[in-house]
């Protein structure tokens, strides 16, 4: 007996703007969710004061939360640039950290990520990021080695941006490592990280508090074999 084989179902994507934590908070994960996230600098939340201490203690309960939400043994990986602050370096990579101490996560992988070429002279923004990936539960071990420095973040829409080189990195963990089904941005920004889990087959959901933002992210589309962004033809 003959049978038709059903066609694919193309990824979904759902940015829906609203607060992060308090989104978190009232949705449980899913069992095959994992985080791809990158918190908010000090200069985006002005109002929790002057100065550096009511940032970093938000950054670190706000990390803690992120890697409670999904179910245990689904990662929660985090893509942070450290800074310097009125004269003071910033880890953010510590600050991570920090927030795993707290919950009893596991670190399962450390990548730099160059954002310009080695010997490149920055000014208050460092010229590499941190991509840390994290799991609550068992340790995840990988099965396929992966470069623990990636040469470039890759192409961003926007300055922000996580850069695409290392969304792929991140995503094709998920897939390879974790069997992940769906990536979660809770801080979406314009959508980098949901545009190419899309195209790595993945469904994303975002969550932005910024209205223009999340019309952006819906929008955007990544294609993968030929590194670029373009506008989705669906709203």
């Amino acid at each position: 007996m003959l049978t038709v084989a059903e066609p694919a179902r193309a990824p979904q994507r759902l940015v829906i703007q609203g607060e992060a934590l308090a989104w978190l908070a009232e949705n449980a994960a899913e069992p095959r969710d994992a985080v791809v996230t990158s918190l908010p600098d000090v200069s985006e939340l002005p109002e929790l004061g002057p100065g550096l201490t009511g940032w970093k203690s938000w950054f670190v309960e706000a990390a803690a939360r992120v890697m409670r939400w999904p179910a245990p043994g689904m990662p929660s990986v985090f893509f942070q640039s450290d800074i310097r602050f009125q004269g003071e370096w910033v880890d953010k990579g510590y600050l991570v950290q920090r927030a795993a101490e707290l919950v009893g996560a596991k670190l399962v992988f450390h990548k730099i990520v160059c954002r310009k070429p080695p010997g490149t002279l920055t000014q208050g923004r460092a010229s590499y990021s941190h991509l840390l990936a994290f799991t609550l539960g068992d340790a995840l071990l990988p099965k396929k080695p992966s470069a623990d420095v990636l040469p470039e973040a890759g192409e961003k829409p926007w300055s922000r941006a996580m850069g695409t080189r290392a969304c792929e990195a991140a995503c094709r963990f998920l897939l390879d490592e974790a069997g992940a089904r769906r990536v979660v941005d809770p801080f979406c920004g314009r959508g980098t990280v949901l545009a190419v889990a899309n195209a790595l087959g993945l469904d994303a959901l975002g969550v932005e508090l910024s209205a223009k933002r999340c019309r952006y992210a819906r929008n955007l589309e990544y294609a993968a074999a030929t590194d670029s962004f373009g506008e989705r033809s669906e709203v």
